[in-house]
Order: C-alpha cells, then structure tokens, then sequence
C-alpha cells in the first residue's frame, strides 16, 4: 500500500469480526508503534493483548466498574460486560512514563498515543479493521487495578482490531485550509 494511500484513507472500522491478526500481523502492529516520535528513547509505553476468553474477563472487570455506581442499571452493567466482545483481538495501549528531567510526562503520552496512532496505520496497512475506543471506563480505578497498572501509567485507550465486518467508510475529504493558519497572521 502506498504510503500516502494509508495515510489519507485510513478511517475508524468499528464494526469487526473473526479472524484477528495472526502471529505475523501482530508483530508488524507493535514494529510500527514502536516507531513512534520518543524524546529520549524512553519508550514510554506498554500494551496488553486480550482476546478469547480474556475478553469476558474484562469484561467482568468493566462491570465491576461500572457498579462502582449504585444508580448504575443491570443494563448498564450487561453492556459494560460485553463491551470487549465487540471484537476478536483487544490491545489496551498504556502511556508508562519514565522519570527523566528533560522528558516531562506530557510529552511520554503523546508518545504513547502516537504509538496508537502507528497499530491503527499499521492495521489499516494489513488490511484489518480497527478502532480505539476510550470512554470514562478507560479512567475508571477499577479497570486500571484489574488491568495490573501501576502508579503513573494511564489507559490512552483500548484499540479494537479484527476483520471489518462491513465495507469500511470512505476518509472525508478535508481542506488543510480550515485548520492551517500562518503566525504572525498578515
């Protein structure tokens, strides 16, 4: 695939199916996140693989979040737990910054998002569908104990992957014009 191709067409596939990425496909995922811009090759980021079985058990610990609430409603909490059913292969990307004194930990994760950004090129380049998803779940306590994460690291978000169930959308066509501005304006 063309390099620009990827880049201008490339849009969020929420709708996925079985097969997930195979054993090739993942690790061309995580060589092109670890390309990431990294003041300081400090690699600021780590990922969790969940998928099969491991899909129901967060979705247990979404659940368990979400009841945190005692308003919270049973059908809430049934469609918290299903959430990670929504496809066949999950990868929680968690900015993991590293105490340095030139490397503020703002700069880790934008770091750490750009190696998002790079699994969902990457995915796009295979031929995968993929979507990353946060919401207030990704924040929740509850979701970052049951994912093991320690004192510092952040959910940037949990990125959805499989096989487009559907015709993926078409990117919409933006003018560079309506965001590019020049400084000092004339």
């Amino acid at each position: 695939m063309d390099a620009f191709d990827l880049l201008l067409n490339r849009v969020s596939v929420p709708r996925l199916r079985e097969p997930a990425p195979d054993a090739a496909q993942r690790d061309r995922l995580f060589r092109a996140a670890l390309r990431a811009p990294d003041h300081g090759q400090l690699r600021p980021w780590r990922f969790l693989t969940i998928e099969g079985a491991g899909r129901e058990a967060l979705g247990e610990v979404l659940a368990r979040a979400v009841a945190c609430n005692a308003a919270a409603s049973d059908e809430l909490i049934a469609k918290a737990r299903k959430m990670p059913l929504r496809a066949p292969l999950l990868i929680v990307v968690i900015a993991s910054p590293k105490d340095h004194p030139k490397v503020p930990v703002q700069e880790q994760h934008l770091a750490a998002a750009c190696a998002a950004h790079g699994i969902l090129l990457a995915a796009h380049a295979e031929g995968l569908g993929a979507v990353w998803r946060t919401g207030d779940l990704a924040y929740h306590p509850e979701v970052e104990r049951g994912l093991g994460l320690v004192e510092g690291e952040r959910i940037l978000g949990f990125i959805y992957i499989g096989t487009p169930d559907c015709e993926p959308r078409r990117a919409p066509e933006l003018a560079p014009d309506a965001f590019v501005s020049a400084w000092p304006a004339h």
